[in-house]
């Protein structure tokens, strides 16, 4: 694909993240999946109008790509961003199986004007008993079971 067509892509997420600022309706983040240089889905960060924290603009075009394509296999797909993704999102665009990955901002200019996920960074490289949250295991052998019946099931889907 030429560049001035990833050009128009990025320009589209970042109009996305611009709109909603100026509607009021979250955080200046946008994102758009393209398969076969066609637009499949398009995103602004969806929190605030959603009340849900997980509805960030990458998470938010990964599940209407999805719809879209009716698979939760991304193969084939590029998502445009307007700025680097955060770990949630980087694992949704990995979950996906999304091939490449173009950004904009990073995420040191997210964090210059509050959104700084550099905790997130650190507390995953901690042990689990010195992070801020806390993590309690319960009934283990139990939840086991659901794992041990996963592995006998013939018709199981592999994702």
């Amino acid at each position: 694909m030429e560049n001035t067509a990833h050009e128009k892509f990025m320009r589209i997420a970042i109009e996305l993240s611009e709109h909603n600022v100026k509607q009021a309706m979250g955080g200046p983040f946008g994102a758009v999946i393209v398969k076969d240089g066609m637009i499949v889905a398009r995103s602004a960060n969806r929190v605030v109008p959603t009340n849900d924290p997980t509805a960030h603009a990458e998470v938010s075009v990964i599940r209407l790509a999805c719809q879209e394509l009716g698979t939760y296999d991304l193969s084939g797909c590029e998502i445009y961003t307007s700025c680097e993704p955060c770990p949630m999102c980087l694992g949704a665009i990995y979950w996906a199986r999304i091939d490449k990955v173009y950004y904009a901002n990073t995420k040191a200019d997210a964090a210059a004007i509050g959104f700084d996920d550099h905790f997130i960074y650190n507390e995953l490289e901690s042990p689990m008993s010195n992070r801020k949250l806390s993590f309690i295991q319960l009934l283990r052998d139990e939840a086991l079971s659901a794992f041990k019946l996963w592995e006998t099931i013939e018709n199981k889907t592999d994702y």
